[in-house]
Order: structure tokens, then C-alpha cells, then sequence
């Protein structure tokens, strides 16, 4: 067994380097560390074990993980094998020419979720997943944007405080955002939150919690690629990590990417 231990002076990607040579890998932390590991990974077939020891852990949620050591110390070794979908995000440098690229395996967003994640990260240490809440609550006032996106060609131009790109269909307290989110059929769900006030949204989260066909005020299309543009230019996030850059960035879903270990009762094992 060996152990490796992720810090500033390191990058993940290097982390990652020699892993083909283990049978498994555990990912310790929360959805950032958990999904760049993935991304290291894509495409190598090395069985990944998400351990849920980060904030909001969507990831693991998404997958029916437990929570308890010793269970997940089974599922290290017996858990059911399976392949996912990731979510590639590309955006523009902030120290120079070019793009840089970075892995997903929940979502990336722009708009109201990144306000979030920023307001929330100095809290997350004393309250845990209630910061997300906590810094919902303290923006009431989303910054109104105006998009247009290009969905494998097509164009939908309209209004309103976030985008989601999506591979796995539920967030935080397990709400679920992308109704029939399958992330194992290359393919993206785009939420667009047209609501202009974090008022206008509660209707749309009583009826996710109530398990409606349709969130109102929340429009859902499918996609291989989108590019997202806004104006005013929003800021970006990907599984819980806020980024310098801004919009526009582009999202495409790469096929079966990652191996991932899920439960044996999991909607996914089998």
C-alpha cells in the first residue's frame, strides 16, 4: 500500500503518476480532489474508491456510497466495478495565451452555484454542508445574467442566474436538478436557471424534493457540448472548486472515462 498526500507544493496530476501499477485507488477528500484524481486517471481502467472526507460530497452521494471506514474498506476490495462518464470544462488562461482544461464528475457551472461556493468556502471548516445553505441565504440577490449556449450546434439564447452542466443529476441535500441524469450515457444535462431572485427558486426545490417531472423555472437540455457564454461575464466553478476565469467556457462529456467502485446496492452496479 502506499500512501501519497495531496498539498500546494504538488500537483495531483503527479499524485497520480504510476498508479496503473496498483489495483486500486482511494480518493480521500472531498468532490475536487475526488474528480481531478478521476480526470489524472481517465481513460487508464484503474478502479477508483471515492471516499467521502470533504464538505458536500457529491460524488459519493451520487453514487450510494456509505460512510462508515471499515464498510468502505470492503468496498475497496469487493465493490462492484463500473465506468462513468466525466465532464471535460475549458476556459480561457488567466496567465497567458491559450485554454486550460480540468476534469468533472458531478458538474460545472456559472452564475448563482459559484456565488455559492465562494461565499460558502469560509465557513465550510465550522459548518460543514450547512455553509452552502448559509451562503445561499446571505445572496439574495443573484447576479441576472444574459446566455447564449451552442448545444452541438444549436443555439439557446436566454436569461437568467446560473447554468449547470451536469453528469450526475443531483447537488447538495440531495435535490435533484437534472431529472434522469444517467452519467454513463455520454451525455451532459444544461440546467438554466431562469429565475431572477433566490425567492423564485423555492418553488423549484419543493418540487424537486417532491419528486416532480419538471422544476419550474428551471429549463434542462442534453448535450455532448456546450459553450456557455454570459453577459456580464460570470464566474465559474467545478465540483465545489471556484476558478479565477470566467465565462464563457466550453463543457464536453467524455465516454466512459473513469472506473469507479460503487456499492453492490447501488442504481449503478450490475
Amino acid at each position: 500500500m502506499t500512501l501519497r498526500f495531496c498539498d500546494s507544493e504538488r500537483k495531483l496530476e503527479e499524485l497520480a503518476a504510476g498508479a496503473q501499477a496498483f489495483d486500486r485507488v482511494v480518493a480521500a477528500g472531498g468532490d475536487g480532489t475526488a474528480s481531478a484524481l478521476c480526470y489524472a486517471l481517465r481513460e487508464t481502467g484503474v478502479p477508483i474508491l471515492v471516499y467521502p472526507a470533504g464538505t458536500a460530497n457529491l460524488l459519493a452521494q451520487n453514487l450510494g456510497m456509505p460512510v462508515e471506514p471499515r464498510q468502505l474498506a470492503d468496498m475497496t476490495l469487493n465493490g462492484s466495478v463500473v465506468e462513468f462518464d466525466l465532464g471535460e470544462l475549458e476556459r480561457a488562461s488567466t496567465s497567458g495565451p491559450g485554454t486550460v482544461k480540468s476534469g468533472f464528475a458531478v458538474m460545472a457551472g456559472a452564475g448563482y452555484d459559484a456565488a455559492i461556493i465562494e461565499g460558502a468556502a469560509p465557513f465550510k471548516a465550522n459548518m460543514g454542508a450547512a455553509a452552502y445553505l448559509f451562503a445561499a441565504v446571505s445572496n439574495l440577490a443573484p447576479t441576472p445574467a444574459h446566455f447564449v449556449l451552442d448545444m452541438d450546434g444549436e443555439e439557446v439564447v436566454t436569461d437568467g442566474i446560473a447554468v449547470l452542466v451536469m453528469n450526475f443529476g443531483r447537488l447538495q441535500f440531495d435535490l435533484p436538478i437534472a431529472l434522469g441524469a444517467d452519467p454513463r450515457d455520454g451525455l451532459l444535462q444544461v440546467a438554466i436557471l431562469r429565475q431572477r431572485s433566490v425567492a423564485a427558486l423555492v418553488p423549484a426545490v419543493v418540487a424537486g424534493f417532491s419528486g416532480a417531472d419538471k422544476l419550474p423555472g428551471v429549463d434542462v437540455y442534453t448535450a455532448k457540448r456546450v459553450t456557455v457564454m454570459a453577459e456580464p461575464a460570470l464566474s465559474i466553478q467545478y465540483d465545489g472548486e471556484t476558478l479565477a476565469a470566467v465565462t464563457p467556457f466550453t463543457a464536453r462529456a467524455l465516454p466512459r472515462a473513469t472506473t469507479l467502485l460503487v456499492p453492490a446496492d447501488s442504481e449503478y452496479a450490475g
